[in-house]
C-alpha cells in the first residue's frame, strides 16, 4: 500500500506550507488524483485519518479528493478520448500513435485554514 507513503509526502508539503503562511491549523486538504494514478482514493482516505490524529497542526483535518478522469490524445487523428475505456488504441482512427494528456497526477489543490 503505497497510499501511506504517499499521505506522508502530503502532510509533509502541508507542514511546509502551513509553516511558510504562519497557520497554526489547517481544516482540509483537497487533492486531485489522477483516475490512472495508481493511488486508491478510499485508501488514501483511510491513511490520512489515521496518520492526521499523530500531528497537532492537522487534528480533525478532512482529505477531499477530485478524481482527474483520464483522457488521451491521437497524434494521427488529432482528436481526445477517454483512456480507461479505450486504452492506447484510438477509437476513432484505431491508431496507436497516442499519448496520456491528463489523469495521471497526484496534486495538492488546496490548503483550507479555519477562520
Amino acid at each position: 500500500m503505497h497510499e501511506l507513503g504517499i499521505v506522508f509526502y502530503i502532510i509533509k508539503d502541508v507542514k511546509e506550507v502551513a509553516a511558510e503562511k504562519h497557520c497554526d491549523r489547517v481544516s482540509k486538504v483537497i487533492m486531485n488524483i489522477g483516475e490512472v494514478s495508481t493511488v486508491v482514493p478510499y485508501l488514501l482516505t483511510d491513511c490520512w485519518d489515521w496518520a492526521v490524529k499523530k500531528e497537532n497542526l492537522l487534528t480533525g483535518c478532512k482529505l477531499e479528493v477530485n478524481t482527474v478522469p483520464a483522457v488521451t490524445f491521437c497524434e494521427d487523428c488529432k482528436r481526445e478520448y477517454e483512456t480507461v475505456k479505450y486504452g492506447k488504441t484510438c477509437p476513432y482512427c484505431k491508431g496507436r500513435n497516442t499519448y496520456l494528456l491528463r489523469g495521471n497526477e497526484v496534486e495538492i489543490k488546496e490548503i483550507e485554514v479555519p477562520l
